[in-house]
């Protein structure tokens, strides 16, 4: 008797979620781990339906990636991509290996990827991004008004595009500066012609002090368009533009202020008293300890043991053919 196949419709769904997917950047044998481990378990209590995939470099310990594997994330090794030497100071002296990130867009097994940084938490489903039109970039606006932003004209005059009525910008200084995103988190589309562009670019780009974040802001201005900030909240809007934040339709919490990521909250850092934050930090936590969000290998809904078998042949990879959830 001939095996039993995989249906035509299990096999292009299967397909359809393999195409899109979360992805996220990994360096170093520090603590950021749990910062990863921690959005994967947020993405599946949000009940996406598509896998995490975590590019790490080679940095990354073993004992790490298996942490990573053991919560249901696809990692993918990559090497470092380094600016060109110069006298640059970064914002933050770790922002230089960031370039790195520029090797997602060679991950083009997928047709669209929503990219967060490790300490981001995605607290509501956001799936529906993937739905955004072809041919763009998308992200949230940055604030210009923390003192990292010293450095910018934006800053000394105090115009931020946040509100850009409040301090508007001189006609003396020219045309006001192009919509710049935080990079924390975007949607985007990997191909090897943009891949090689950036790379071939970067080469050529002195590096700025908010390192690959200005890059990006740089190559891709011609096609950003924003997203609302409830799918990337820099927790500097809390109190920089609280008139802007609706803070109960929030889906995705970036922890990028200082003092602020919750495996390292102590709580002694300016504005980390306040109990906004203090509540934030509880809510990563609630997830991160939850250990019925950990990883467990299913079979998907309407699929038998049989056509899961396979289903894994079929793809070759595992990860591709457990339940629908995020990680």
């Amino acid at each position: 008797m001939a095996p039993d196949l995989v249906s035509s419709t299990t096999k292009a769904a299967c397909l359809a979620k393999r195409s899109r997917a979360y992805v996220t950047f990994l360096a170093g044998n520090g603590d950021y781990v749990k910062g990863v481990v921690g959005l994967a378990k947020g993405l599946r209590k949000a009940k996406s339906a598509y896998p995490l995939v975590v590019a790490v470099l080679p940095d990354v310990p073993e004992e790490h990636r298996q942490i990573l594997q053991s919560q249901g994330c696809i990692v993918r090794a990559i090497e470092p991509v380094y600016p060109p030497e110069n006298q640059t100071q970064f914002a933050m002296p770790y922002y230089v290996i960031n370039y790195s990130k520029l090797r997602i867009w060679e991950f083009v097994e997928y047709s669209k990827m929503i990219y967060l940084d490790g300490d981001i938490q995605v607290y509501d489903n956001i799936d529906h991004l993937f739905d955004l039109p072809d041919g763009h970039f998308y992200a949230v606006m940055d604030c210009f008004c923390e003192k990292t932003w010293s450095h910018t004209p934006q800053y000394k005059i105090g115009y931020c595009q946040q509100c850009p009525e409040k301090v508007k910008w001189p006609a003396t200084m020219g045309p006001p500066p192009s919509l710049y995103f935080n990079a924390g988190m975007f949607v985007y589309e990997p191909s090897l012609l943009t891949y090689h562009d950036l790379l071939k670019a970067v080469k050529a780009t002195p590096p700025t002090p908010f390192a690959e974040q200005d890059f990006l802001n740089m190559f891709f201005r011609d096609i950003y368009k924003p997203i609302p900030l409830v799918y990337n909240l820099v927790l500097a809007m809390l109190w920089r533009h609280p008139e802007n934040v609706e803070l109960e339709k929030v889906k995705v919490v970036h922890y990028c202020a200082a003092g602020s990521k919750p495996w390292r909250y102590t709580g002694k850092e300016e504005n980390m008293e306040r109990e906004d934050i203090k509540m934030l930090v509880k809510k990563w936590w609630d997830i991160y300890e939850d250990e019925s969000l950990d990883y467990k290998k299913t079979i998907t809904d309407g699929e038998t043991a049989a056509e899961a078998m396979n289903l894994q042949s079929f793809l070759g990879v595992v990860h591709y053919i457990t339940a629908p959830s995020a990680a």
